[in-house]
């Protein structure tokens, strides 16, 4: 189970990592979207689009329907709750550390003006 999900965060995160497949994704959250479209949209070749198309189709954040000679993408059916509840672990993280070095700071800054007087 440990592997699978691994697996499926450090999919998830390369297919997001991509500026253009993060495009994409918003611009399929607004309509459905031929390949041919998306190309046009992103001004690249339809090859380079179908390569970003089927990185996000991998990670499960993308479906496509091939009708006749269209390929129609729209969102996928997966949800972000996994990468959200893994980067919400390590922000607690960060906070508790923080939130440490808040109060060594403020003990220095104590003893530094207790030291002054």
């Amino acid at each position: 189970m440990v592997q699978y999900a691994k697996a499926h965060l450090d999919a998830s995160f390369a297919a997001l990592s991509d500026a253009t497949r993060r495009g994409i994704l918003e611009q399929l959250g607004r309509a459905d979207a031929s390949i041919t479209d998306l190309a046009e949209t992103f001004q690249m070749t339809l090859t380079g689009m179908k390569k970003h198309v089927g990185v996000l189709e991998q990670a499960g954040f993308v479906t496509t329907e091939k009708i006749g000679r269209v390929r129609t993408c729209r969102l996928g059916l997966r949800r972000l709750e996994e990468e959200a509840a893994w980067i919400e672990s390590y922000r607690q993280l960060w906070d508790a550390r923080f939130d440490e070095l808040d109060k060594v700071v403020e003990e220095l800054k104590r003893k530094e003006k207790v030291d002054g007087e």
